[in-house]
């Protein structure tokens, strides 16, 4: 999902927000021509995501600065070099934030994901992102997910009928069953639509089955209900358990047999990594190309 589109859209509007009219403090100190090294180093133990949004912060902002960065997804520890920059040393500086924001914010939920990740392994249990994400990042966001072993729920609500409470009391306030309005709702959907129905009840399990879904969300179901659940449902439709899903809990939920668990904490409140941009002012100055002018014979 992590295209270059989503990638320069990101980086082009966070560039202009830092440094919209140039960096002033580098235009006064820092002689144009001055070459530096930057490395990105890792202040703390984690999992990378983010090097082509790094990447990319530097080169939208100056094309001729060399970038190398390590594959997302490598599990690093303190003192580690993940990436280094190369060119003008102006340039390095105006584009030094906003990199490490997003490379620090992706590195951020790669690895809480991985601590998830971890909790529920010996379990048929996915974890999965939620729409909980920062508006306009969510494409960076749910790659990092990726990066540290979790999976993606539906990307926007263009992609999968995800019918919630609020959706059903509407479309049952006439008296009419939730089985019915499902089964109408499914005949007028694409067979290729995927359908997902949220319940916080045990009695409303047969009902929504009874409607065709594909996937059935048990939401802020005691560990005795989830099981209770799984039980219920017998294989007839995904099971997807949500809500309060912490490191502390994520196990437990994971060993009553659901299929999928939702965590929204992964985006929403991980917090971002430590990671440093340390720069090395070189001797050397940046080569400009010459550009030799003809000889004019007399």
């Amino acid at each position: 999902m992590l295209t270059d589109h989503h990638i320069r859209a990101v980086v082009r509007l966070a560039l202009a927000e830092d440094s919209p009219w140039g960096d002033v403090t580098s235009a006064a100190f820092i002689p144009e021509a001055t070459a530096a090294t930057a490395a990105l180093v890792a202040r703390e133990p984690g999992i990378l995501s983010g090097g082509a949004v790094f990447r990319a912060a530097f080169v939208e902002l100056d094309p001729t600065l060399a970038v190398e960065v390590m594959p997302d997804g490598t599990d690093f520890e303190v003192g580690a070099t993940l990436a280094t920059v190369s060119g003008r040393a102006r340039s390095i500086l105006g584009a030094e934030r906003v990199a490490l924001n997003l490379v620090q914010r992706m590195s951020g939920i790669a690895t809480l994901t991985a601590r998830y990740v971890a909790e529920v392994d010996g379990t048929s249990a996915r974890v999965v992102d939620t729409r909980k994400t920062t508006p306009g990042l969510r494409a960076l966001e749910r790659h990092a997910v990726r990066c540290g072993g979790g999976h993606n729920h539906r990307f926007s609500l263009s992609d999968a009928v995800l019918a919630k409470d609020n959706h059903l009391a509407v479309l049952t306030a006439s008296g009419r069953s939730i089985t019915d309005v499902l089964l109408e709702v499914r005949a007028g959907l694409s067979h290729t639509t995927h359908v997902e129905v949220e319940v916080d009840r045990i009695d409303q399990i047969e009902p929504v089955l009874a409607g065709g879904v594909d996937t059935i969300m048990l939401d802020n179901f005691t560990l005795d209900e989830l099981r209770e659940g799984v039980a219920l449902v017998a294989g007839r439709a995904l099971i997807e358990a949500s809500g309060n899903v912490s490191l502390e809990t994520i196990g437990a939920i994971a060993a009553t047999g659901v299929d999928v668990i939702s965590v929204g904490a992964l985006t929403h409140s991980v917090r971002a990594l430590d990671l440093g941009l340390d720069i090395v002012v070189e001797e050397s100055v940046v080569q400009e190309a010459v550009v030799e002018e003809p000889v004019v014979g007399d």
